[in-house]
């Protein structure tokens, strides 16, 4: 259970949101054994490290992605 409701989500401003959402994020990927994935999500992902791998300055860090959108308030 969790300890607290969507209406306490809902009092913290959007970049408190955004910040909680990762930090949920974090804590999956922490265990990501634990996260069962079908054959096409596997291949797509498969793709998408491929992808990265033959040119990896193509996209940007999460670190950057997460400063982008906490600086949008």
């Amino acid at each position: 259970m969790v300890p607290f409701t969507k209406s306490d989500i809902l009092k913290l401003s959007v970049a408190e949101r955004i910040e909680l959402a990762g930090d949920i994020w974090d804590s999956v990927a922490e265990v990501p054994e634990s996260v069962e994935l079908t054959d096409a999500e596997r291949s797509e992902l498969d793709r998408r490290l491929a992808a990265y791998h033959s040119d990896p300055g193509r996209g940007s860090p999460w670190s950057m992605v997460r400063e982008r959108i906490r600086s949008r308030k």
